[in-house]
Parts: structure tokens; C-alpha cells; sequence
């Protein structure tokens, strides 16, 4: 889907954005300010980082690279919460026949141990330390994730309205359960975009520093054959 369709489909929920306050602040231009730089990766930053390293593990059936991703994931705590949305057609996919689904949800870190259990081909070694994984769970957990679960069909496009303050360090993360490629754009109340990805891939993040306290547009297009069942994640 090309960026001037995206922009299209946003700028009329785009009016119908309420202020996150009353006071008089002025918010034209780009909500976006530079960012500070921090050495400390974040919940959703972890899950974004567990789910990309997954992938490559999937690539070559890596057991060691699916054992690392998978206690990345258990260390987040993510708790589940609803979020306005609205699910409308994907003028790109228009006519699209939807095949058969492959996945209910994206790859928790059970799923990635089991994955590395069959990677390992019964190495001794690394069975060894994937087991040790499995009997300790999760532990010390990092919170400070939201997250929501959307199954989005074929040639179908979410839309979600989601609040970041000003001046704090704001993330958003798409994680696919990889049945079809999906499209992300991040946009202002002033229809600035601030985060675009098109790259084939269901796993997405994007992170910023608002100017002021404001609502952001999130459109999430499904560019594939199949339903998608993803998590969107914020801080």
C-alpha cells in the first residue's frame, strides 16, 4: 500500500481527534521532538528484539539463536488492554481471496522453547539448556508494556487511536504471527507522518519523542493472502 492511500484512510479519523487536554498549548507543526539516548531497552523494545531474533532463528532453525529469543520473552510482562479501532478494506487488496489461516497468535516464549527443543536435533548440550529454561519460567519480569490482540484479515486495514505524552520517550511495536505481511503508519493529529515501514516483514517497531501531549493515529495494513493475528505494543 503506498503511503498517499495510507494518509488518505487516516486524515478523516484524523478530524475527529479530541485533545488530550485543555490547556492552551500550541500544536501545530509535527508532534515529534529529538529524542534522548538511552542505554536501557524497554518491554516493548525487548519484544520487538525477541521476535526479530526468533525470525532469524526460524531462518536457519538455529536452536541457540530460539532458546536467546525465547528468555527475552520471558522477562516482559506485557498486560493486555482494549483499544478503539476501526477495521475497513484495503483498496491495494481489493478482490482478495483469504487462504486458509496458519496461526492463531504470535510466538510467546513457550512456543519459541519447543521450536528450539526441535532445532536442537538432540543436541545434549543446548537440549540441556533449552530444558533449563523451560523450568524456570519467568522470572523478574520487566513491566511497562501494553498490548492488544488483532486478527485482521486479508485485504483489510486497523486503525487504532493511541495517546503518548509530551516529552516522554514513546514506543510502539507490530508483532505478526507470520502468516502475512503487514504495512505501518504512525501519524500526528496534523497528519505528519512519523513512522512508516513497507518492508515485507509482520514484525515492526518505531519509537519517538512527542512535543506535546496528543493523540496518534496507527493504521495497520494486511498485505498478505492469509489473516494475521498480531499484537500491537506501547509503552
Amino acid at each position: 500500500m503506498t503511503r498517499t492511500k495510507l494518509l488518505s484512510m487516516v486524515s478523516a479519523a484524523a478530524l475527529a481527534m479530541t485533545p488530550m487536554t485543555a490547556l492552551a498549548q500550541d500544536k501545530s507543526g509535527e508532534n515529534v521532538q529529538p529524542t534522548e539516548s538511552t542505554a536501557e531497552v524497554s518491554a516493548v523494545g525487548k519484544v520487538a528484539l525477541a521476535q526479530d531474533l526468533f525470525a532469524y532463528a526460524q531462518e536457519g532453525k538455529n536452536a541457540v539463536a530460539a532458546l536467546a529469543a525465547a528468555q527475552i520473552m520471558q522477562g516482559v510482562d506485557a498486560k493486555d488492554v482494549e483499544r478503539e479501532k476501526t477495521t475497513s478494506d484495503n483498496e491495494d487488496m481489493a478482490g482478495v481471496t483469504e487462504e486458509a489461516d496458519g496461526a492463531d497468535a504470535p510466538m510467546d516464549a513457550e512456543a519459541m522453547l519447543t521450536a528450539a527443543l526441535e532445532y536442537a536435533g538432540g543436541d545434549p548440550a543446548v537440549t540441556g539448556l533449552i530444558e533449563d529454561a523451560q523450568a524456570e519460567g519467568s522470572r523478574g519480569r520487566i513491566g511497562g508494556a501494553s498490548r492488544t490482540l488483532s486478527r485482521l484479515p486479508a485485504g483489510k486495514i486497523d486503525l487504532f487511536k493511541v495517546p503518548f505524552y509530551g516529552g516522554r520517550f514513546a514506543e510502539l511495536a507490530v508483532v505478526g504471527d507470520g502468516d502475512a505481511n503487514l504495512d505501518l503508519l504512525v501519524t500526528d493529529e496534523n497528519g505528519n507522518t512519523i513512522c512508516l515501514d513497507k518492508t515485507y516483514t509482520d514484525k515492526i517497531y518505531c519509537s519517538f519523542t512527542p512535543a506535546w501531549d496528543g493523540y496518534f493515529l496507527v493504521a495497520v495494513a494486511n498485505q498478505g493472502r492469509k489473516r494475521n493475528s498480531y499484537y500491537i505494543l506501547t509503552n
